[in-house]
């Protein structure tokens, strides 16, 4: 298990929510999940099926691939 120092920044969703001007408390009514899920995907602490990414890109009107960093970047 990676520690929080050495955790992989996986997704993006920290980032994007912030250029969407959307709060995890926003996020997690609109997706039905808890403000602790939510906060767990965006310190990727956890991360959200691929379903629920779909959902989320929908929701932000963005690309799925938005919300994940390239392997160059992890």
């Amino acid at each position: 298990m990676l520690t929080k120092q050495h955790q992989m920044k996986i997704n993006r969703l920290k980032v994007i929510l912030a250029e969407k001007e959307k709060t995890n408390k926003w996020l997690a009514e609109k997706l039905g999940k808890s403000d602790v899920t939510v906060s767990r995907w965006v310190t990727n602490e956890i991360q959200p099926s691929m379903e629920t990414f779909l959902d989320i890109a929908k929701l932000l009107d963005i690309d799925v691939k938005d919300l994940i960093n390239s392997s160059k970047e992890l």
